[in-house]
């Protein structure tokens, strides 16, 4: 129903006004009595087989909504009715900021795509800890970044702050410094600040009474020699993994009229080399530390193959939006069918 009636409807308005309005959508129907239930019904696979431990976490199933999705952590609660095992919010930065100029999100329909510039547009990090508080077992993760205005010199302070506001609200931590969208963040994915930056984190994690996860999102643009830079770096700060990968500012093989626009591309043409840059790190890094898979899952052996190449979890992003939720569904049940 979704690919053949909604999603044709929906790809007729601006894509950054048919978000907010799904975002209402969503919301106003799971008001309605019996419908989160509903949702439930349809796209929930519940079974114990599918539970994961990872980085000393329980997840009810492998597969999350990656940050981007629900930045200020206003529909996490209805989003997990679509069968997620996780949710991952933000990118949150300390003070609220609009992000780019519109138009800045597009559609790439011809290469089942997105470029977004959004510029990590979020209300800020404590208006979205007010939200949080209302949680109630939905698994957290929480994606941090830094103001647009901040200078890299003085980053490791905006990634404090936000650490220091959500901590008692996620689950676990995402630092992400793979934006394309945000002016010179991903110089913070040299060796020196990197290190510089996740030590920082990770002292103040070790000085709280309970650790929480803090993880790396890595862009899937970084050579080889870079990837053996943030497999030494997760070893010498001792953060929990990696998410791989972010969207790239590669446009090879596209055939969308929107294809130069500027921002980061996500979608199936990023299959490959998130798989790629997965299976480097799990092998290189001799399976030391978990990995979160995500990058052009639009089918269920999508994200099996994401799976086998050495993630421990996936998440969908612009597969959840071109295929729909049943691609939650589906994924849950094809690695069900694997265990038999």
């Amino acid at each position: 129903m979704y690919k053949q009636l909604i999603r044709p409807l929906f790809f007729l308005f601006d894509p950054e006004k048919i978000h907010y309005f799904t975002f209402s959508l969503v919301r106003a129907t799971s008001k309605i009595p019996g419908f989160s239930a509903l949702y439930r019904s349809l796209y929930l696979v519940d079974d114990k087989r599918l539970e994961r431990e990872v980085f000393g976490l329980k997840f009810k199933n492998p597969v999350g909504l990656a940050a981007g999705f629900d930045k200020d952590a206003k529909l996490y609660k209805e989003l997990s009715n679509f069968g997620f095992g996780f949710i991952e919010i933000g990118t949150l930065t300390p003070k609220g900021q609009d992000g780019n100029p519109k138009q800045r999100l597009f559609r790439l329909k011809e290469d089942s795509a997105i470029i977004n510039r959004m510029g990590f547009n979020n209300g800020g990090v404590l208006e979205a800890v007010e939200r949080l508080k209302a949680n109630n077992g939905v698994l957290i993760g929480g994606n941090i970044g830094k103001n647009k205005i901040t200078a890299n010199e003085d980053a490791t302070s905006d990634y404090e702050i936000c650490f220091d506001a959500l901590y008692d609200h996620v689950d676990y931590f995402v630092v992400n410094v793979s934006s394309p969208n945000t002016p010179n963040l991903r110089a913070l994915q040299d060796k020196e600040p990197l290190t510089q930056l996740l030590q920082t984190l990770q002292n103040k994690n070790v000085a709280k009474p309970k650790q929480k996860p803090i993880l790396l999102k890595i862009a899937p643009d970084l050579t080889n020699e870079q990837l053996l830079d943030i497999i030494d770096i997760v070893a010498e700060t001792k953060i929990a993994g990696v998410i791989a990968t972010n969207t790239t500012i590669s446009r090879e093989g596209l055939q969308s009229v929107n294809k130069s626009e500027m921002g980061g591309l996500s979608g199936k043409p990023l299959r490959d080399r998130a798989t790629e840059v997965i299976r480097f790190l799990s092998e290189k890094s001799n399976k030391a530390f978990p990995i979160i898979g995500v990058g052009g899952i639009h089918t269920a052996e999508d994200a099996i193959e994401k799976l086998d190449a050495g993630a421990s979890l996936i998440q969908l992003y612009t597969g959840f939006i071109y295929e729909g939720p049943a691609l939650v569904k589906a994924i849950n049940k094809k690695i069900l069918e694997k265990m038999k």
